[in-house]
């Protein structure tokens, strides 16, 4: 650890492909490749480390081929660290396609209706194989608004699954890193069941699940500020699939060091861009002939060359230039974010650095 202010933390994270500043944003590049940009684009914007989908990659091209082929850094022509969810949030969002048991889940396959099995052995195996830097455990997301039986019943699952996955690659075994996951849905005392639970077993990392699955702000930040100073305080916390840049900052002030989420990219194909002075609808009609620079603060390749003109007629126009131009500014602003927090905490200034944060996104 490097610093802190207040509970926001400044680290470092050691990999077996570098070494990652924290607090850090994770682009998701769910089938190896962060949509509408390529590797040379992620390194040019800072980006130290990204996502990779264990449920995607498994179903299409195979794990294996991806093994044979000297696994994902190679493949997708990528040399900084990869982080591999465990393909449980996917498998669990199939709803009635999967069949859970104590063993593991049974799902049916979006693309063929073929059927499989991941149990946390599998899931292992095919992070092994994938070559990630960091692993994540099988556990299950419980839905919003399961009651307190299912939920304490859930965790308890989770937990097994985890100590099974630890098993499966026991610590030191290998250069990749595993993170266990904390669930406990939004009840606080089983939320610090499930992280009690977890501590017994030696992971590199821990992770918060469950949050960002149709929950309130205010109950998703209420689960978030009661458990992340329950996760050890020297090893990464990783906060999964969170958020708006808001979320990401709160989720700083609360002791999170990694976050993740597709909103960025997936908020520039639909013309929804971040800004320093706040989102911008690029879809209307009043940038028309707007010669402005989309952000005058940012340096990224798409602020330095076109005008807000320019990137509503390429959204209209439905040019494929238009998803490029509009992730590398989102990512790039994502990625301006975290570093700037992390220089506050370093400066001592995180608190007045949300403040000023807030002033512009809690709206």
């Amino acid at each position: 650890m490097h610093g802190t202010d207040g509970s926001a933390r400044a680290g470092e994270l050691y990999t077996a492909h570098g070494t990652i500043p924290t607090p850090i944003f994770m682009p998701v590049g769910t089938q190896g490749t962060v949509k509408a940009l390529c590797p040379e684009d992620l390194t040019q914007l800072g980006a130290r480390i990204i996502l990779g989908n264990t449920y995607h990659l498994y179903l299409r091209p195979g794990d294996e081929m991806i093994a044979r082929r000297g696994g994902l850094h190679r493949f997708m022509g990528w040399d900084r660290p990869i982080l591999t969810d465990s393909g449980g949030f996917q498998v669990f969002s199939l709803s009635g396609l999967r069949k859970l048991t104590e063993d593991g889940v049974a799902f049916s396959s979006h693309i063929d209706g073929s059927k499989h099995l991941f149990t946390p052995e599998k899931v292992v195996s095919i992070q092994r194989n994938l070559g990630s830097d960091i692993m994540m455990v099988l556990d299950e997301c419980v839905p919003y608004g399961a009651d307190y039986d299912y939920t304490k019943k859930s965790l308890g699952l989770t937990t097994r699954w985890a100590a099974r996955c630890r098993a499966a690659y026991p610590q030191g075994s290998g250069t990749q890193l595993m993170f266990g996951i904390g669930q406990g849905g939004f009840f606080k005392d089983l939320r610090q069941e499930s992280i009690r639970q977890l501590l017994d077993i030696p992971f590199d990392g821990y992770a918060l699940g469950g949050l960002s699955v149709g929950e309130t702000k205010p109950e998703m930040m209420d689960i978030l500020y009661h458990s992340a100073p329950l996760l050890p305080g020297e090893k990464p916390r990783y906060l999964m699939g969170v958020g708006t840049p808001l979320d990401i900052v709160r989720g700083i002030d609360a002791g999170i060091d990694m976050f993740d989420c597709v909103l960025p990219s997936r908020n520039a194909r639909n013309g929804t861009l971040f800004t320093s002075h706040g989102k911008v609808n690029i879809k209307r009609a009043e940038y028309t002939e707007d010669d402005a620079t989309l952000d005058p603060q940012c340096t990224c390749y798409t602020c330095r060359n076109f005008s807000r003109a320019y990137l509503r007629h390429l959204y209209q126009a439905k040019e494929l230039l238009s998803y490029r131009l509009n992730t590398i500014h989102n990512l790039a602003y994502f990625l301006r974010v975290v570093t700037d927090a992390r220089q506050a905490i370093l400066d001592g200034t995180f608190q007045s650095f949300k403040a000023r944060f807030e002033a512009v996104y809690d709206t």
